[in-house]
């Protein structure tokens, strides 16, 4: 038995809130976490929604059933199967969307954040270091990793050189049930620094999940 790999075409769904206008000033790329749909992970973003804010939320291309009564579906970035394919995928893919969102537009005239929550905070982080194959076209000026789990930290995803000038912050709620399972979050945390000097760090009240309090508080620090 002979492995082989063909490329071919895909229909990828992404939502978007607001609209790109001559009065946008900031642009959100919003990464879902694994066995989410974009449509429902989107509607932690409305509060973005202010005049002058564009929310692009793209839906990994692959989609599973999340119960045995199969009425739950979600989606999911990668899986170990097939991991460097998958991963050249949803790199072009994110690629493609960036170019088209952004384009005839000046890309100066924006600050643009990426934000990744749970298994998206590993594909933002793939995003952004590109494959031969897809060279990474975007450059934000803000990376948020939400709930993300780095078990080696975050150079075993991305080469830490390639965030530099990026403003990155590392949010997680302190009732996290993953983070639970981590024997030493202090050693972690100081990985993480390691790996990305200038790391901000945000705590709060809350488990796996994006908490627009927090989120709030983010989109009112920005320039």
């Amino acid at each position: 038995m002979t492995e082989h790999h063909l490329t071919v075409q895909r229909t990828a769904r992404y939502y978007t809130i607001g609209e790109l206008t001559d009065q946008t000033t900031h642009i959100w790329f919003c990464l879902h976490g694994f066995g989410q749909l974009a449509s429902f992970f989107s509607r932690k973003f409305a509060g973005l929604d202010n005049g002058n804010t564009l929310i692009v939320i793209p839906e990994g291309l692959s989609r599973l059933y999340l119960n045995g009564q199969y009425d739950r579906i979600g989606a999911s970035w990668i899986t170990r199967e097939d991991k460097s394919y998958e991963i050249n995928d949803f790199v072009a893919y994110l690629n493609t969307l960036y170019t088209t969102v952004l384009a005839g537009h000046d890309r100066s005239r924006f600050h643009i954040t990426v934000l990744g929550f749970s298994q998206g905070a590993a594909t933002a982080c793939r995003w952004l270091a590109g494959t031969p194959a897809s060279p990474a076209t975007v450059r934000p000026d803000r990376l948020i990793l939400w709930a993300g789990f780095f078990s080696h930290g975050i150079r075993d995803v991305i080469d830490p050189a390639n965030l530099a000038g990026v403003e990155t912050h590392y949010v997680y709620g302190n009732q996290d049930e993953f983070f639970k399972l981590i024997e030493d979050v202090a050693a972690y945390k100081a990985q993480l620094l390691t790996d990305v000097p200038g790391l901000k760090f945000t705590v709060f009240d809350g488990g796996h999940r994006v908490e627009p309090a927090v989120l709030a508080n983010l989109i009112t620090s920005q320039p």
